[in-house]
Parts: C-alpha cells; sequence; structure tokens
C-alpha cells in the first residue's frame, strides 16, 4: 500500500460536493450509531442522553433536562447531528481534492484517520468552551468513533465521486 507523498501538492481542482454532502451523511449516520451503542454498552447510560446533548446545540441546555426519549429532542439531534457531519465533510473533501489525497487508498485512509482525530480535538477540546455539557463525552470511545468518521467519509467522498484509485 503505497502513500504516493510526491504526488500531493496543491492544484486547482473542486471537490464533488454532492459526493462530500452525501458521504458526510453517511460517516454521520455511522458515527451517530456507534456513540448509541458504546454509550449504551460501555457505560450503561441511556441512549437518549446523547441525543439530549446534541439537541442543545440547537435547543439550548434545557434540552438535557431529561434523559428520557421525546420525538422533538431526538429530531433536532438527528438534523443537528446530519447537518455537521454534511459540514464537516465538505471540509474534508475541500482538502482531499486539491492536494489529491485520494491518489492512494493509504493515503486516503491516513487523510481520514487525521482528519477524525482533529475533528475530534475540535468538537472535544474547543467547541466544549460553547457547549460544556460534551466535557464528559471525552474518551477513548469518542476518540475512535471520530476516526471511524473520518475513514468512513473518505471511503465514502472516494467511492461516490468516482476517482480511480492507484494502489
Amino acid at each position: 500500500m503505497e502513500l504516493h507523498m510526491h504526488s500531493h501538492h496543491w492544484e486547482r481542482r473542486l471537490p464533488d460536493w454532492p459526493a462530500a454532502a452525501v458521504s458526510g451523511f453517511l460517516a454521520g449516520a455511522v458515527l451517530m450509531v456507534l456513540e448509541l451503542l458504546w454509550s449504551t454498552l460501555i457505560t450503561g447510560a441511556s441512549p437518549w442522553e446523547t441525543s439530549h446533548m446534541v439537541a442543545a446545540i440547537v435547543m439550548g441546555p434545557d434540552a438535557m433536562q431529561s434523559g428520557v426519549f421525546s420525538l422533538s429532542v431526538v429530531a433536532v439531534a438527528l438534523a443537528t447531528h446530519y447537518v455537521l457531519g454534511i459540514v464537516f465533510a465538505l471540509i474534508l473533501a475541500a482538502v482531499i481534492a486539491p492536494f489529491h489525497l485520494d491518489s492512494s487508498i493509504g493515503m486516503l485512509l491516513l487523510t481520514g484517520v487525521v482528519f477524525g482525530a482533529l475533528l475530534y480535538l475540535f468538537d472535544f477540546y474547543a467547541m466544549v468552551r460553547f457547549f460544556s455539557w460534551f466535557t464528559d463525552m471525552r474518551g477513548w470511545t469518542t476518540f475512535a468513533a471520530h476516526l471511524v468518521f473520518g475513514v468512513v467519509a473518505a471511503l465514502a467522498y472516494w467511492k461516490l465521486e468516482g476517482r480511480t484509485l492507484k494502489s
């Protein structure tokens, strides 16, 4: 598996925006499922607590007063999560395309892992200044889920954009 490091110079190449948006939606869904499974299976928390935390980004901290199922809270959480996933995948595609980081599967996977790690740091060490309730979610499971998000977003983008990778 070659990384093709020598071929990664900037070139004016626009991303495939629709492919990036769909890849963000898909990667966001995978991340959401992982977060729900891990929070429920590993911590024994209610599967709806994470939904309340995500919904609180839009609805305010009062959305976290209860950890029980609420259709409106889950709907807002889903919309918020998917919008964020799409925005982050658009950013990822804006990095992949002009630097030809999709020239090999190894480079694509590395880009996804690095992006996922940076996204985790941004979400849980920068954005917690505004949304402090996410501080408690810091940890290896959330970090791993963000790595998975980056890899899934990168692979889905490559698959959907239809470019040929060199192996």
